[in-house]
């Protein structure tokens, strides 16, 4: 080769070679934090993160090339303020946060960086928004539902279950959602003649005990809040089974568990939502200008091997409204 063509040639490799490396160099990626109130383990948590990430590449976000995600799991009060430290730690965009305390715990560790919450109850009431219109400081997201759904939950089981006349309501009651959820419950079973029975669903052992003491009348039946206490849910499904005590559940997973019915938000199509907050934060927005939303989807999901092992017979009016039937 001549040397006037292999300095042309390095010339143009000179200029190729930059381009090249500025062509491979991978897209900045984004950092989010992701702090659940269900454990790593629990296929419930899973399929929530599944569907908050398939909403993400929806909308162009993949993990890996442009976005990261660390994620940080349940527990009580001090340990969701370790993680969400610990998330902080990490310098994150954003934060997604599932559950009051988890948003708690987030606003007690920083005040500025970018909070999108999911199954929150009442975010103004516990001061955690200043509006759901317009929610104000760094924070903006889901709720989980109004406390009127949790009478509901007793008209439901006095429809699958005629017969009962007591209900014991396992809630946790250090949870600020839980008395909201009790005054719509009071109201309805007053309405239909049903005495209360309130039973902390925080210890096992003590939640067994005052559940085996409850059942020893007759004519009893279960309701159970949704206040945080997801992850016993095996626990109190097999003590109303044990039991022969007919049980409502604010959420699907307690029927795929074994539970006998359950009527919710649904859970998977909140956290595709929340990708949606998510894109539209990272894109420039600010949460002080997202309006706090509720759920668009609820349903109602029947366990019929269950109800058929309680001797239940369902009305065909309930069977109609099921949105799932498992069988």
């Amino acid at each position: 080769m001549k040397r006037r063509e292999f300095i042309t040639l390095l010339g143009g490799a000179a200029v190729a070679w930059p381009l090249a490396a500025q062509a491979q160099q991978p897209e900045h990626r984004r950092r989010i934090g992701v702090l659940m109130n269900l454990t790593s383990d629990d296929p419930e948590a899973q399929t929530r993160i599944a569907g908050f990430t398939q909403g993400l590449q929806e909308l162009g976000w993949s993990v890996g090339r442009n976005l990261r995600l660390d994620y940080r799991w349940g527990g009580d009060p001090d340990r969701f303020r370790r993680s969400a430290e610990e998330l902080m730690a990490l310098a994150p965009d954003l934060i997604v946060a599932s559950s009051t305390p988890a948003l708690v715990a987030a606003q007690s560790v920083s005040r500025t960086v970018p909070i999108v919450f999911v199954n929150v109850i009442d975010p103004v009431g516990a001061g955690l928004v200043a509006s759901l219109a317009q929610p104000g400081g760094n924070a903006t997201g889901f709720t989980l539902f109004e406390y009127g759904i949790a009478g509901k939950w007793v008209e439901v089981l006095k429809q699958i279950a005629p017969h009962v006349t007591r209900v014991a309501v396992v809630r946790n009651p250090a949870n600020p959602g839980a008395l909201g959820q009790l005054g719509a419950i009071q109201g309805a079973a007053y309405s239909f003649g049903m005495e209360l029975t309130l039973i902390d669903g925080r210890d096992p052992s003590e939640t067994g005990r005052a559940v085996t003491a409850f059942a020893r009348g007759s004519n009893g039946g279960l309701v159970v809040v949704a206040s945080g206490i997801g992850q016993h849910r095996d626990l109190y499904v097999a003590l109303a089974a044990r039991h022969r005590l007919p049980a409502v559940y604010p959420f699907a997973y307690f029927v795929v568990a074994g539970g006998l019915i359950s009527y919710g938000p649904d859970s998977i199509d909140a956290y595709r939502r929340v990708a949606g907050y998510v894109d539209r934060i990272l894109k420039g927005e600010k949460p002080a200008d997202l309006p706090v939303q509720a759920p668009t989807k609820y349903e109602l999901v029947i366990n019929l091997k269950t109800a058929k092992a309680l001797g239940l017979d369902l009305p065909p009016s309930v069977l109609a409204r099921a949105d799932e039937v498992i069988e």
